[in-house]
Parts: C-alpha cells; structure tokens; sequence
C-alpha cells in the first residue's frame, strides 16, 4: 500500500484530535461507570471499523483484511495488558476517580514507544528478510511460555517496578502522596515527581514488554507500516474504557492465556512460512481471510469455554460451602 506523506500527517493529526477530545471529555477525575465505559468501548470500536471500510474503499479488500486481522490480534492481545495494569493500579494505590487520567497518559506513552518500535520493525524488515525467521520462531517460543504459565497456576504475582522506573525515582525523588492530577510539585526546595506521574511511566514503559510479542505478531499479519501503527493506535486508544468495561470480567477470561498462544503460534507459523516462501522454497502462505477466520474463531471459543470454566467454578464454591459450613458445625457438636 502507498502512503503519501500527506496521509500520514492527515492520519497522526486525525488520531491526536480524537485523544484531545478524549482528554477534554475525561479531564475531570471522576470515578467512571459501566456505561460511561461501555458507550466509549463501542465509539472506539466503531471508528476502527469505519476507518477499515475506509481502507476497503480506497485501497482495497487486502489492506482492509489486514487492518482488522492486525486490530483484533492486538486488541486480544491488549487484554492481557489489562491484568497488569490491574496491579500497577493496586502496587501505587491509585485512587478511583484518578485511575482513567493515569490510563490516559500512560497508553499515550505506549502509543508514541510503539510507533518508535514500529518504525524500527519496518527498517529491519525492509533490510534483512530472514528477520521473518527470528520473528516466528519467538512468537512460537511465546505461545509455549504462555501455555506453560497457564498450566502452572501459579498465584497472582505482584507488580515489580522495571529499572528504568526505578533510576527515575531515584534522579527525582517521589512525594509521599497524591496531589491531585499534578505531576510535580515542590517538596522541601526540590522538585519531585508525584506518585501520578510514577504510575502514569509505569504503565506506559511496561507496555514496552508486551509490544515485543505484540509488534513482531501484526508484521506476521501484515508489512505495512502504516496498517501496523494505525492497528496498534486504535487498539491502544480504547484500552482506557474496555479496562473499566470488563475489569471485574478479567479474572473469568481463565483460558485467556491458551487463546492468546494459540494465535501467536499460529502467526508465528504463518511468519516461518513466509520466510521461507521469501527464500524460495515452494512452501503454501496462509492468507489473510484464513488468518482472520482463526483468529475470531479462537477469541470466541476461548470467551464462552472461559465463561462456562468460571460459571462452573463459581456454582462448585457455592455449593461446597454450605457442606463445609455443615461439617464445621456437626465436628463442633461431635466435640461437645
């Protein structure tokens, strides 16, 4: 697909006024409800498929096909930010009517880290192709290392603060408490950071680490750059109300983490493929419809068999209670 600088700008210019206007209707902290969250999960929904019937327009079915197979691979995927930034909110005990400024700031940190990640992604692509080998061969690896986490069930782990955050607060310093939406303030005659700005860099640098399977998983998909940014920055920007949306949902998604490998591994094939088409060797490419009739397939198996996982769990606690409740009560008549 050829994109003129001219789109580009249009495009990034497009996107900054949608978060300014995000940013103008959330500017004041306010605790946000469901349906405030819902009605704007859907908004950003609606813009990413208006913008890919764009693309079917004026460029055709296969960057259209691409856009969405890239969107719904890194909106999956973005779901599993969620559980992170559900423990970076309770590590630095963010309050409420706070929390969807620090998400703000903290995806547009991501978003900007991304398009550097992007840019560098394409240069290397454009360079050397054996990179698709590299590519596949880690998202294969990644989709074994989430099946192996999933499988040992392991208790939630705490979040840990990444060096570069740390260095941070160490050059700065960090005031004791929150000081409203302010970022810096005086504290004994230096100027420190607030624990704002702290959780809004965390978020922001630890999204870093999901971009490295995330960003080699869209290239799979699709080597256009400017598929791959606008992809990302629509999954990104909606992240905000779907962490309100579905945050008490999160822990019944509990087979995420197998639909999450499946797709990675099957991109990840998909890359080793293409790698060696590329080299010369008469091997069959998996095509983008077929990419995106796996990709939803394995999202939607995954949501119900999770939902029906939980619902059974759920029906299992309730019913061993009242049996245990008795046991306690007949060993306590027992002992008398």
């Amino acid at each position: 697909m050829d994109v003129s600088m001219a789109l580009w700008a249009v495009t990034v210019l497009g996107l900054a006024a949608l978060i300014a206007v995000d940013f103008f209707i959330g500017r004041k902290p306010h605790d946000v409800s469901i349906k405030e969250a819902g009605i704007w999960t859907v908004v950003w929904i609606v813009l990413a498929a208006l913008f890919g019937l764009g693309l079917l327009v004026f460029a055709g079915g296969q960057p259209a096909g691409e856009f969405f197979a890239g969107f719904i691979t890194e909106k999956s995927l973005s779901v599993d930010n969620l559980f992170v930034f559900v423990l970076i909110m309770g590590k630095f005990a963010v309050p409420s009517q706070y929390q969807q400024r620090v998400l703000l700031v903290g995806v547009l940190i991501a978003l900007v880290l991304r398009a550097i990640f992007i840019a560098a992604g394409a240069a290397i692509i454009a360079s050397f192709a054996w990179v698709f080998y590299i590519f596949g061969a880690f998202l294969i690896w990644t989709a074994w290392k989430l099946i192996q986490e999933a499988r040992a069930d392991e208790p939630e782990e705490e979040y840990e603060e990444n060096k570069l955050l740390k260095a941070a607060e160490r050059r700065f310093g960090v005031a004791d408490r929150y000081h409203g939406t302010k970022l810096w303030i005086e504290q004994n005659g230096k100027r420190v950071m607030t624990p704002m700005l702290v959780v809004m860099l965390a978020i922001g640098t630890t999204d870093v680490l999901f971009a490295l399977d995330s960003i080699p998983a869209i290239f799979g998909l699709t080597q256009d750059p400017y598929i791959v940014f606008t992809a990302n920055a629509f999954a990104l920007m909606g992240l905000r109300q779907l962490y309100f949306l579905i945050g008490g949902l999160l822990k019944k998604l509990v087979h995420l983490s197998y639909g999450l490998s499946i797709i990675l591994g099957f991109i990840g094939v998909k890359l080793v493929l293409h790698a060696l088409h590329e080299s010369g060797v008469h091997v069959p490419e998996i095509s983008i419809p077929v990419s995106l009739g796996v990709i939803c397939t394995v999202l939607i198996v995954t949501t119900i068999t999770s939902l029906m996982a939980s619902r059974k769990q759920a029906a299992t606690e309730q019913g061993g209670q009242p049996a245990e409740a008795e046991g306690t009560q007949k060993d306590s008549i027992d002992v008398k």
